[in-house]
């Protein structure tokens, strides 16, 4: 059953994400994976807000994720060949040239990033200077983690972690990842904020605030210092500084699921 079968169109229209700025147009020509496209015009457009599986493309040692070729298939479903417009919600450009922006597709304006998370075949991922649309989305994905399609029927590589499983977490270093779990310490030292998930720091789960993130807390009137005891899922790229850890640059990495 196709993306759009399984959907309809009506479920990922424009009306779903507002405000965003108009960019370039063009024809769909190439689907070089599930997130990213080329337009006739030559520009390479990256679906910002969602990450699908990532194929290999060519890179020496890298292997390609579970489920990537079924997300870049439904991409090309969806929008090759077809005429889309590119809207912009925050950076409009990365540092390879790629337009950065959210693309709805012909006379119905379907929303991709929005479908594509719907169908199970990719999550939600986001930069500091690219945050728009972002609560449409996460109701997407869970809404498909629910329903248990695409990359949540059981996958092992997308399955979200327990904070409370460290050595999990650790297998899963330089990878991004959804971990779940209660906070049961925040504590500010100098310009950072750690959220503690166990009581041994040196071992166990944290999260990480430098200073620039915080700056963004504060901008949203946020205190992560009162996330303590809050069960939380956070996402992000597990990195090692003693135990495992996600550093988190802007509060919309946090989904509060639970505040006791």
């Amino acid at each position: 059953m196709g993306i759009l079968s399984v959907m309809g169109a009506s479920a990922v229209s424009v009306q779903a994400c507002e405000g965003l700025r108009a960019g370039p147009k063009g024809v769909v020509v190439e689907v070089v994976d599930g997130d990213t496209v080329v337009l006739d015009n030559d520009l390479k457009v990256r679906l910002i807000g969602m990450q699908a599986p990532k194929l290999a493309l060519g890179r020496v040692g890298f292997e390609a994720w579970p489920r990537a070729e079924e997300a870049q298939q439904a991409l090309e479903e969806l929008a090759l060949g077809e005429i889309v417009e590119i809207r912009y919600g925050g950076a409009e450009r990365d540092r390879h040239g790629r337009v950065l922006g959210h693309m709805y597709v012909g006379e119905n304006e379907i929303w991709a990033q929005k479908a594509i998370v719907l169908a199970g075949l990719a999550r939600v991922y986001s930069f500091s200077d690219n945050r728009f649309c972002l609560e449409e989305l996460y109701l997407a994905e869970a809404r498909a983690r629910a329903e248990r399609v695409g990359i949540w029927d059981g996958e092992p590589y997308y399955q979200v972690r327990q904070a409370d499983r460290p050595e999990q977490i650790l297998s899963r270093v330089d990878n991004y990842e959804l971990v779940e779990g209660r906070i049961l310490n925040a504590d500010r030292v100098g310009q950072r904020v750690y959220l503690n998930f166990g009581t041994y720091w040196k071992e166990d789960f944290t999260i990480v605030i430098e200073r620039s993130g915080l700056r963004m807390f504060e901008q949203r009137g946020l205190d992560p210092l009162a996330l303590e005891d809050a069960l939380v899922r956070v996402r992000g790229w597990v990195d090692r500084r003693d135990g495992p850890r996600i550093e988190v640059t802007h509060p919309e990495q946090i989904e509060i699921l639970a505040t006791r």
